[in-house]
Parts: C-alpha cells; structure tokens; sequence
C-alpha cells in the first residue's frame, strides 16, 4: 500500500448541512475527467487513483482530505503532488465555479432522488436516527439524501417533488457561498499531511499507542510550505474545471416506452406469486453459422426509464493458457483506466459499463438511464474494439505500472484469511483447468508479460466468434434491434461454426469414496506466515440436476446451519469463523461447512466437523416432524417468490439462464413446486446417498506455519489417480483436477 492524505482543517459560522459545500468541493477535486487532478497525476506516472470528501463534517467544524494511491515513482513525488492539490484549490479560490457545476450536481441528485429503489431496512433507520440529530423534521427523510436544501437564506425546502433547477438564482448563491467558505480555509497553514508506506517499515521511531502502529512525525521544511502556497497557475498543468456534461438525461428522454403493470405485491396470492414473469423473446436469430442471437424483454414491471445491454462474443481462444488469461486481466484493467477519462461523465450520470474477458469469450455490459445509453455504448465499443491506442498503454513505464497493479491485487491473495484460502482450494479441485487457472500460475504469467503481447492479444479479441446479446429495460423492440445493429457495426468480427463454439463450465466430480474409506483430503500450509490460524473446509458434492436435487441439498443445509454453529463455536468452542452453505457450479451443487481456529490445529478442527456430519442423520434427521419440514419449506418458498425490487435483478437472472443455455426462465417457480412436493423420506434419502452410499468428499485443510497448531504439509502425495489413499498436498490438485476431467469425459 502507497498512498498519501492531505487533510485541511476549518471552522465554519454556519450550519453546514442545509448548503453542503463538501459536496460540491469534493466532486471538483475528486473528478476523474479531462483536466481534473487525477488526470493531471496518473499522466505523469504518480497515481493510480484519488478520492475527496470530509473526513468529520460537524455544525461548526470540517476535516476535509484528498487521498491519492500513489505508483513507486509518486513515493518520490510527494511534494509536487501536494503541489499539485494545491494548484487546483487555488483555481478554485481565484477562478469563480462555473454555475453548469452547481446545475449539474442539482440535476444528478435530483435524478437519484427521483428514481431511488427501497434499500435495506437497518441501514435506513441508522440514516434517519443520524438525520434527526442533523435536520429539522421536515428534512429527516430528504436531508441526507439532496442538495440545495435552501430556498432561501431563511427558507428550508418544503417539497419533495423532483426539481430539474434550481428554484431562484438565491437558491444556487446560497451554495455558491458556502463552497467559497471553504475552499477559502483549504490552506497550506491549515492542513496535515500522512503518508502511508511499507518502505518506511525499521525506519520509524515512534509507536502508536492503542494498535502499535510504527510512524513517524516531523514538520515539512519551510521551502516545501512556501512551495506550496504559491503553487504554480492550474492552467500550467493542465488542470481545469470539469466540461459539461453530455451524458445526464433530457425529460424527454425519461419518458416510459411501456406503463408499468400496477400491482400490490402484498396482495399477491400465492397462486399469482407462482406466474413466471414474462422471458426474454428472441427478437434476432442468424442460426447457429450465423452472426447473433438477441434476446429482448421490454419492461413492464420497475417503470423506470433504465436499461441493460448484454453483449457476449463467444470464442474459444482467450483464455486457452494462464498467460492469454493474464494478457485478458490486463486488458480489463488497462481499458478501465485509460477510458475513465472519457467515462467518468457519464459513470456520474448513472451509464455504467463492464468488460470481462471470460473463459467462453469475451463480455460487454451497459446499464442506466436509456436516453443516452446507446450512444455510450457505441463510444465504449468503439474505443474498445477499434482505438486500440486509446486502451493500451502508451508507453514501456505505463505498462509496467499496470503489470504491477495487477500483481499487487494477485500478490494480496497471500494475505486473505485462511478460512478464504480453504474454499479456493476446494472450489480449485472442482473447477476445470481450462475455466480457472490457480493464483500462482497468473503471477508467473503475468511476470512474463509484455507490451507486444498485449498488443497482439487485443488484436485478436474481437476478430472472430458468435454473438449473443440480452436488451432489457425501458426500449421497445425497434429500439433494440438497432442497438445490436450499431454494436455489430463497430464490433464487426468474423462468425465461426457452431463446433467452434467454446464448452459451457461444468463442475469436476470429486472421488467417491465408500463406507470406512477416509474422505478425500488436502493438507496446504498457510501462504501468510504471520498468520497462525488453523481452517478446515469440508464440501459434500451433488451432481444431481433435477429441480429436486438442488432444493432438498438447500433443505439439508437449512436444517444443519444452527445445530452446527452451536456444536462447534458455542459448545467446543474450536472457532470464531463457523458457517455452513450451498454453491453451485452449472447444474452440481455443493454442500459446504467451514471453520478457522486459533486454538486448535487443522486435523482436530476436520475430525469436530466429521463428527458432525457422521451424526445428522440420527440428531437432525430422524426426529424431523412434519411441522419442522414445513418450516423450513417455508423459508426456501418465501426467498424464491420474493418480488424482485430492482430490474437488475431480473436482467441477471435472465442473462445466467441464457450463458448457461439453460433457459429456465421460471426455475424459481419450479423450485418451488418441488419444495412443496418434499416429505421425510426424501431429506433422509437423499442425505444417505450425499453422504454414504456416493460420497463425493473433499476436505481443504489450511495449516499455519507458526504457533501452538503450526505443521508444515507435504507438498505432494505422489497421486497419480482414483480415490486418494493419503493426504494429498497442493501439488497434487493438478492431478485430481485432471482426474476429474478425464472421468467428466467418460461419463458425457
């Protein structure tokens, strides 16, 4: 970690809460567009990132910072970046902001306000019970939530309708004002600077007292202060206010295409409640040789003027290595930010968009207000797909620091709990090695990497595959047809044939191990040596596909997750970390239970949870009643015919069914149906064939290097095959990954 805070501190005469300045100033300085300081220091190789806001924001008080992440060469810029923070609040002391600013910001908050979605009901009474101690009542709901709460210097707003303006031209002064008291107070005099560092690591002589941290502190040289007061003009480097902002949407452009269905959720019967909602229609269709597949729903539900563009071009060729896969995370990361120039305007307006580069191709997603929404993507796709020089790194150093980003994020997998190391070895088994390549094969690749590579890599990314496309939103079906149109257009790749098409994932099966035979289990030394807790994580394999086999495993857990929590971490007491759950690969689902321990080593924390697992039949199983049944049918009903409240929702939903090529658009309905089918007899037989008579068992043990419960693990049993007769260690997953595939194969 590398980064530096500056903080600036100041009183104010007036409440700030009604004109909320920090806003204002923090959008201004932390804006990531053309001209805007980030910019300015990613430019000359310093920052990866940058973010303002308050820090203690009281009725007479502010503690207002900027934080940048810095790159190795910023740790050796510190006193120009500071410089530079300081040249662009100067611009703002001396250079009026531009009315557009305030005008735009009213308009964005205003759109969130008007279009807000029901949050979670404990964060929303937290934020009103702070709401109370900071506005009169009239405001408790709309305080926090907008701006330009003054209509007039004595005058609170009154209305909660959705306002496009400002009401008077005082009403914008007021806030004007207030940004000028502040930014007026961001002052060299007034402000502290931290820097945070590992490279000062034996270099401090001070110890924190409550948390030991190790730091040190001493004043800036008086040179460096006097630098920084008469900071050089903001126009010198580049610096400027942010351009206005082509991407928010008209009031035209928020008209609905389709009047939502009015409909008390609460009122819904159970049998309306079981009415699938309507699927997605297939609007385009070029035959498997052909070019795309569309797939189209018009809203009718959320009636709000939202949309999603799904595009998927599928192709067998991206991620066919660990280094075409690594050449794939750079490009994501190396598009992200070279775009976010010319991205952040419309990411403010609420246009958001996301590539992936996946194991079956490669992935563009769109979201938000309709009105602009094509137009941005065809900007996205365009830059994406044909303006390479606008994606890839313009230089040897850039791409070095984007390499390095990126083996900083693979590096910090080394430090995760060893509870999270456990589930991604037992998820790695069960993975094909074609679909998930492991951490340490990324960083060697990664290493390896170079400039000319990513080049020829992107090249080849759009050139060919098969297109698949999810509209959904406020859009009619014209509408849709030629936004695929003008995708294609820029996209513009060649088709393959349906044989060329990628496989879909499918979980590898684990060993069956039979009645008395030891389960199948990996013994892996912590990665984090300072780390010296023990974890064990124990998954219990379903490869049934049917709508019954996937209920009755959630069933199992359902009926499991107290018993087990309460058996080991309030009875024995092994673990502070106990949980239990259900994940699915494809059609395979997997039953899992895990606990971390610092007081007891990995083998003892396996034999607790084996215990366990050996007695549910007879503790949790037998003395089912028909009452404790329907309860926890219930419970599964409830969750699946819960409405969804967001259409992004729904659009995921959607999209998983047709990446699948499931197509199951009313799985929840039919889940639902078989829950309501699910006597005794089932759960019991059902647990007797997950868990005795086919016993697809894996146990990942994660075992610390120090303390009390320390051991260090073979790292190979010399597995070559079939059920595994000893412990196996990490370099055995190869070859249980390569079994798996083999008998995946045999069975197909």
């Amino acid at each position: 970690m590398r980064s530096i805070t500056c903080f600036a501190c100041g009183t104010h005469h007036v409440r700030l809460h009604c004109p909320q300045p920090d806003f204002f100033v923090a959008s201004l300085l932390g804006h990531e567009g053309v001209g805007s300081l980030l910019s300015y220091l990613k430019g000359k190789g310093w920052a990866n990132s940058l973010g303002a806001s308050d820090n203690a924001n009281l009725s007479d008080f502010i503690t207002f910072e900027v934080t940048v992440e810095l790159t190795n060469k910023g740790l050796e810029a510190i006193d120009d970046i500071c410089e530079a923070i300081f040249s662009y609040v100067r611009m703002m002391q001396e250079s009026p902001i531009p009315d557009y600013i305030f005008d735009e910001n009213l308009q964005l908050d205003e759109l969130e306000w008007r279009y807000t979605t029901k949050g979670q009901p404990g964060s929303y009474v937290q934020n009103l019970a702070l709401a109370m101690d900071q506005f009169p009542p009239s405001l408790y709901v709309a305080g926090p939530r907008r701006l330009g709460l003054k209509e007039t210097e004595d005058t609170l707003l009154s209305s909660s309708s959705p306002r496009t303006a400002f009401k008077t031209k005082e009403q914008r002064d007021i806030i004007k004002a207030a940004c000028k008291n502040l930014t007026d107070r961001l002052t060299v005099d007034n402000s502290f600077l931290t820097v945070f560092s590992k490279t000062f690591e034996g270099k401090t002589d001070r110890v924190e007292k409550w948390y030991g941290t190790q730091f040190s502190a001493r004043p800036v040289p008086m040179s460096t202060l006097m630098k920084w007061q008469n900071s050089v003009p903001a126009m010198s480097l580049g610096l400027a206010y942010p351009r206005k902002n082509i991407f928010i949407p008209s009031e035209q452009g928020l008209r609905l295409k389709k009047q939502p269905k009015k409909v008390d959720l609460k009122a819904l019967s159970f049998e309306e409640k079981m009415k699938p909602i309507s699927p997605p229609s297939v609007i385009r269709d070029d035959g498997d040789e052909g070019r795309w597949t569309v797939y189209f729903n018009q809203d009718d539900r959320f009636g709000k003027p939202k949309a999603f563009l799904i595009f998927q071009l599928l192709t067998s060729e991206l991620y066919s290595s660990a280094t075409k896969a690594s050449l794939g995370m750079l490009y994501q990361q190396c598009a992200a930010d070279k775009l976010n120039e010319f991205t952040y305007d419309a990411r403010i307006a609420d246009l958001t968009y996301d590539l992936q580069v996946l194991p079956r191709g490669v992935r563009l997603t769109f979201g938000g207000y309709n009105d602009k929404l094509k137009a941005f993507a065809s900007y996205v796709s365009t830059k994406l797909s044909r303006d390479l020089d606008d994606v890839l790194p313009s230089n040897e150093d850039e791409f070095e620091r984007y390499k390095d980003n990126l083996l900083r994020a693979l590096s910090a997998f080394k430090v995760k709990q060893p509870y999270a190391h456990a589930i991604y070895y037992s998820s790695l088994a069960q993975q094909p090695r074609s679909f998930q390549y492991t951490n340490d094969q990324m960083v060697n690749a990664l290493k390896d990497t170079t400039l000319d590579q990513l080049t020829a890599y992107v090249k080849t990314l759009w050139a060919r595959g098969k297109g698949e496309a999810l509209i959904q939103g406020n859009y009619d079906r014209r509408e849709a047809l030629d936004i695929v149109n003008a995708i294609d257009k820029t996209l513009s790749f060649e088709t393959i044939s349906s044989s060329q098409y990628p496989p879909r994932p499918k979980a590898l099966p684990l060993p069956v191990t039979g009645t008395g035979d030891k389960p199948t289990r990996l013994s892996i030394s912590e990665p984090n040596p300072s780390n010296n807790n023990a974890a064990s994580h124990i998954s219990l394999q379903c490869l049934g596909t049917s709508e019954k086999d996937h209920v009755l495993i959630e069933i199992i857990s359902a009926i499991i997750e107290e018993p087990f929590y309460d058996d080991l971490r309030t009875k024995q007491q092994l673990g502070y970390i106990v949980s239990s759950g259900v994940k699915g690969v494809d059609q395979s689902r997997t039953l899992s239970v895990i606990v971390q321990s610092n007081v007891a080593p990995a083998e003892k924390i396996t034999g607790a949870m084996t215990r366990f697992l050996d007695g549910v039949s007879k503790n949790l199983l037998t003395p089912l009643t028909s009452i404790d049944i329907e309860l926890f049918v219930k419970g599964l009903v409830d969750r699946r015919l819960e409405p969804d409240k967001q259409l992004a929702v729904e659009v995921t939903r959607n999209w998983s069914e047709i990446a699948s090529g499931r197509f199951q658009y009313d799985r929840l309905q039919a889940e639902v149906a078989a829950l309501l089918s699910i006597k005794k007899d089932d759960i019991v037989e059902f647990w007797d064939e997950l868990y005795v008579k086919e016993r697809r068992m894996l146990v990942s043990e994660i075992v610390p290097r120090t303390g009390p419960t320390s051991k260090e693990p073979a790292l190979s049993s010399g597995y070559s095959g079939g059920a595994p007769a000893s412990v196996l260690g990490i370099d055995d997953i190869e070859q249980l990954r390569a079994n798996g595939e083999a008998s995946r194969s045999e069975t197909s």
